[in-house]
């Protein structure tokens, strides 16, 4: 999404969630549902277990091309990522054209920009041979204006008083808002979101404003999604609202909220790190156990509009401190292109391109790389139950699953803070997770964005 409607969306979000059983009312299947290209992936993980690399291939190589992001794969992987989320792959609208790749113009082709078919096709076959799984980005809630439904099936469009198709917002003069009213729209998209399903053998999809389309439509959607035979679905909301949780049937959910907290309150204001307590609170009261917020501290339209990590969290130590935050309390973290090897530009998505300098930064990529794995191997970490013993200037908490426990402590000052320790957490016994050496407690002074993971 463009910056300048996106805090709008933000303030609009009505209620689309996240997590929980579809509801029983299934989709009859589709009468046109391609070949099955490939066979179906066993490895895709639960929502609450995966690492998520997003690839903005506009920006992820000179070439910008699938067969490019094919190349790289190994990185990912060594990153310990264990699923792809590509930027939306389709065809972009000429007419009213932004450069935006949330224009969509046809929801079954793949933009020749990137390739063809078959490059796509190769794309996910090697991710699989590593073992990743592999999301498309669905922008379903509006298309392009040169979309070929705009004159076939004017009707599936919101128009304006004046009989126009209604733009969601001015400054997006890019694209038509659907209808989503019509259950000839759903069964249009539903057929869409099939296609891919059987004609690439993706593992799931990351869907744009989730909170645009109707949720009768997404109960529809993913209950038909989830019928297809041999295949397990990742789905992702880029929404953040409860409403739904329950019935929603998304494995995975945006916390905006906890960004804004994370880069708005804490860091850019200095208030209270205990405000991520309240988050933590309002996201998971009442939620299942598998229930699961996607948090980052980057993504591309964060890079794109607002500023790199380093920018945004003081510097790299601090955006290192406050990715431990976002990884390891309770959520499933998502890593943006260039975040991992300490990219100092911002990677926009449309306009001019300006590819990734991949010059390595070993130190930061081995820390991002021990990081993962400890989160990979730790059930604890990923689904362990969290105690919250946070300072002003310091996120603290365990995390306990039977007999591991493991504690995190993150200074999120550019300042050494002292860190008293609660009676209730034991100061005997802990050993920093990377070296193996034992951490006193008693007297805990924290270095600027310093952050320690112990496990006894």
């Amino acid at each position: 999404m463009k910056k300048n409607v996106f805090s709008f969306f933000l303030t609009l979000l009505a209620g689309l969630a996240c997590v929980g059983p579809v509801a029983a009312q299934a989709t009859p299947k589709p009468a046109k549902d391609p070949a099955q290209y490939g066979r179906p992936f066993g490895g895709v993980p639960d929502g609450r277990d995966a690492t998520i690399y997003q690839v903005n291939m506009r920006g992820f190589s000179k070439e910008g091309t699938f067969k490019a992001v094919t190349a790289r794969l190994d990185s990912i992987k060594s990153l310990g990522a264990n699923v792809v989320y590509l930027m939306p792959i389709f065809p972009i609208g000429k007419l009213r054209a932004v450069d935006s790749p949330f224009a969509v113009q046809n929801y079954t082709a793949v933009n020749p920009e990137f390739g063809t078919l078959a490059d796509l096709r190769t794309l996910v076959d090697a991710a699989h041979a590593r073992g990743l799984a592999v999301m498309l980005d669905w922008v379903g809630n509006h298309t392009s204006f040169d979309h070929a439904w705009i004159t076939q099936h004017p009707d599936w469009y919101l128009h304006d008083a004046t009989g126009n198709i209604v733009n969601p917002i001015p400054d997006w003069k890019d694209i038509a808002q659907l209808n989503w009213a019509k259950p000839e729209v759903h069964a249009a998209m539903i057929e869409a979101l099939r296609y891919w399903v059987f004609a690439a053998n993706i593992d799931g999809y990351r869907f744009d404003y989730a909170d645009g389309p109707s949720q009768e439509f997404f109960t529809k959607a993913l209950a038909s999604l989830r019928a297809i035979p041999k295949h397990k679905l990742l789905m992702l909301a880029e929404g953040d609202k409860k409403k739904y949780y329950l019935q929603g049937g998304f494995d995975l959910c945006y916390d905006f909220g906890f960004m804004n907290v994370l880069k708005g309150d804490i860091f850019a204001k200095g208030k209270s790190v205990k405000l991520i307590d309240s988050v933590n609170t309002a996201n998971y009261r009442n939620a299942p156990t598998n229930a699961r917020m996607v948090r980052y501290i980057s993504n591309h339209d964060i890079n794109a509009w607002d500023g790199t990590p380093a920018q945004l969290f003081g510097n790299q130590r601090g955006a290192m401190a406050a990715f431990v935050v976002a990884a390891y309390m309770k959520a499933t973290p998502m890593i943006y292109n260039g975040q991992e090897v300490g990219y100092a530009e911002r990677v926009p998505f449309m306009g001019a391109r300006r590819p990734i300098d991949w010059t390595p930064n070993p130190a930061l990529t081995k820390e991002y790389q021990r990081l993962i794995k400890f989160r990979n191997g730790s059930t604890a970490v990923r689904n362990g139950a969290l105690a919250s013993y946070s300072t002003d200037d310091v996120c603290a908490f365990t995390k306990t699953e039977g007999r591991e426990q493991v504690l995190v402590l993150a200074n999120l000052r550019n300042a050494a803070v002292n860190y008293p320790l609660p009676a209730s957490v034991s100061s005997a016994g802990w050993r920093n997770v990377f070296d193996g050496h034992s951490v006193a407690l008693e007297k805990l002074t924290l270095q600027p964005y310093q952050y320690l993971i112990l496990k006894k």
